[in-house]
């Protein structure tokens, strides 16, 4: 099924279209969503919100731009609010804090790997780390 097609169905509420939609592009931004979140459940907490509103909202699409690109902006700003409803911004954001973080010097050279990347991203206060995401990857 084409892009269009299923932008087309989705706009009809097909559940066909959105279940394409879903299966389509719901690894990629659970992957989004789990640099947000502490847990698994947590980050897939918010791609269920964050594919809701994109279902809702999917008429506002223009075409303008791509499509994937119109989701992840809805994935991340659906992450960010889920973490300021949850008060989670209210964690410790003293530099001090980041100072304390301890990486072993023999981990070092390995850390090029990005699975290893990630986890040492995962181990800053959300703060940081929602500061870190939203700039460095996201582009903000």
């Amino acid at each position: 099924m084409t892009e269009e097609a299923i932008l087309q169905g989705c706009l009809k509420n097909e559940a066909a279209a959105q279940r394409e939609l879903y299966n389509r592009y719901s690894p990629k931004m659970l992957a989004v969503c789990y640099r947000f979140a502490h847990k698994r459940e947590d980050a897939e907490d918010m791609l269920q919100e964050g594919f809701i509103k994109v279902f809702s909202q999917i008429h506002t699409f223009q075409n303008k731009g791509a499509f994937e690109g119109w989701i992840r902006k809805i994935i991340v700003h659906t992450c960010i609010n889920n973490l300021k409803k949850n008060k989670r911004f209210n964690e410790s954001l003293d530099i001090v804090h980041a100072s304390g973080i301890q990486v072993r010097e023999e981990s070092v050279p390995s850390i090029v790997q990005a699975k290893q990347i990630v986890e040492c991203i995962r181990i800053l206060p959300i703060g940081y780390r929602t500061v870190l995401n939203l700039y460095a990857i996201e582009g903000y």
